[in-house]
């Protein structure tokens, strides 16, 4: 990684893993695999803000905490990349525990539960998928109809108009919300 840190992928280390290496990666990841239209992809780093807040504006009362995990619902393909779904899902079994072990060791490192309760992750899904439902729409060339077909309806009066940003401007982004939400939720004291 950037930081200096060597992760095993294989048996990641808590210790090995930092936000600015997360930050960095995920703004170079674009969702589609790039194959959407503007001068910018549309970063795994930018869908990840908009993720949290659909969740947030779902259930106002979500908890820091579990607003944190939503930012870092994809925290993983900093290194494993952001693979389309019927990909991930040929791979099979071996690919989700893969994936699932970064997880645990992310959550680990940033203080939350290694598993996210089965609720926050039926809420943390609905905000990804009506997060795909405007960036199909809006970026990937999909009609409203499709779009409803694949990811559903978005939450009602939840409006978006998504603008792709520079890899170093979605970074910033992401690392400051990072800071802001484990501060809001006892994770890291300002000094």
């Amino acid at each position: 990684m950037l930081s200096g840190r060597r992760l095993d992928l294989l048996d990641p280390s808590p210790m090995d893993i930092e936000i600015e290496d997360i930050a960095h990666g995920l703004a170079r990841v674009a969702r589609w695999n790039g194959q959407t239209i503007g001068e910018h992809g549309f970063s795994v780093a930018q869908h990840s803000l908009v993720v949290e807040e659909i969740a947030h504006y779902i259930d106002p009362s979500l908890e820091p905490k579990w607003r944190l995990a939503a930012l870092l619902h994809d925290a993983s393909e900093y290194v494993i990349g952001d693979m389309i779904s019927p990909f991930k899902a040929a791979l099979g079994v071996s690919y989700k525990d893969f994936e699932e072990r970064l997880e645990h060791a992310i959550h680990a490192r940033f203080g939350l539960p290694a598993k996210t309760p089965l609720a926050i992750k039926k809420l943390l899904k609905q905000a990804d998928r009506a997060c795909a439902y405007f960036e199909a729409t809006q970026l990937a060339g999909f009609t409203v109809e499709e779009s409803l077909g694949f990811f559903g309806a978005p939450p009602n009066g939840y409006q978006l108009t998504i603008r792709p940003e520079p890899p170093s401007v979605a970074q910033a982004h992401y690392v400051a919300r990072f800071h802001a939400l484990s501060e809001a939720a006892g994770f890291e004291r300002k000094a």
